[in-house]
């Protein structure tokens, strides 16, 4: 019989076809698997079924480890097509952060972490600039100075997916990183690398995006966060919120609203993909709340 205390996720994509959750049910059942937390949906449009199941083993027929419980499903997942991901509930998500000169989403993010609001690891810091070196050391967490330029782009890529997989971070956090990821990067990093702007785009492309709205009398502020995909900016949503604002707002009151989205909507998306509840579905994705 496995830990007692032990739970897991099995998060899953295959095609939809009848009889998956029986098999996934029965499986668990079989196995003395009891279901904490079951989500699943079936996208009519692509044909493609998602599902997120959590549980716990109750019974002596539980296997002993993830790895025993991993070889026991895989001809479940083989009989259905799945791409499926295994994992102790209790294993966090290993992160690294990248940042430029702007702080709010990574004190944000730092914050929550070191309060217990946010269950990952953060492997470290990287930037283009020294600005950050003092928030992060202050955690405790490793900063890692990598300036970069047209001449230089490849390698301090290299150098950050070198500390990735130094540190085992699975996934980067690009919290205002204010630098165009190559596409070999993009690449590298395939469904590894969130994203947060703010949600004028495609409007106000590039500098000065505030005051632009501002002086457009733009009434909604909003952030998206996604994952990076060589279409910049275009990457599958993952979470997204706005604020109302009127006539009296100026280009100042725009950006510090505009900040404090950004840090949320980011927090959020990390938080969902560490506890594994984002899917990609194509151009988009599915969040199991």
């Amino acid at each position: 019989m496995g830990d007692a205390d032990a739970r897991y996720i099995l998060l899953f994509t295959a095609c939809d076809r009848v009889g998956i959750v029986s098999a996934v049910s029965s499986f668990l059942a079989d196995h003395d698997g009891f279901i904490l937390d079951s989500q699943q949906y079936a996208d009519l449009e692509s044909g493609n079924f998602f599902m997120r199941v959590e549980f716990k083993g109750v019974g002596e027929r539980f296997p002993a480890s993830r790895d025993a419980l991993s070889v026991a499903f895989a001809p479940v997942a083989e009989r259905f097509a799945m791409e499926w991901l295994l994992v102790d509930a209790a294993e966090r998500l290993k992160i690294m952060i990248a940042v430029s000169k702007g702080s709010h989403c990574l004190n944000d993010l730092l914050h929550r972490w070191s309060t217990g609001g946010l269950a990952v690891e953060i492997a470290g810091v990287v930037s283009n600039h020294e600005n950050c070196r003092a928030l992060t050391e202050w955690h405790g967490v490793p900063f890692h100075y990598l300036p970069v330029s047209g001449e230089t782009r490849a390698a301090q890529e290299q150098d950050i997916l070198a500390l990735m997989k130094q540190t085992g971070a699975e996934q980067l956090v690009l919290a205002r990183y204010m630098q165009v990821l190559s596409g070999e990067m993009v690449d590298a990093l395939d469904g590894r690398c969130i994203n947060i702007h703010h949600s004028f785009l495609p409007s106000f492309k590039g500098a000065g995006p505030y005051h632009r709205a501002h002086a457009r009398g733009v009434k909604l502020i909003g952030a998206t966060a996604h994952f990076v995909t060589g279409d910049l900016d275009e990457g599958p949503i993952i979470e997204q919120a706005v604020e109302r604002i009127d006539h009296r707002a100026s280009a100042e009151d725009m950006i510090r609203i505009g900040r404090d989205i950004e840090a949320q909507v980011l927090s959020r998306a990390v938080r969902w993909v560490a506890e594994r509840r984002v899917l990609r579905n194509g151009l988009r994705t599915v969040v199991f709340s």
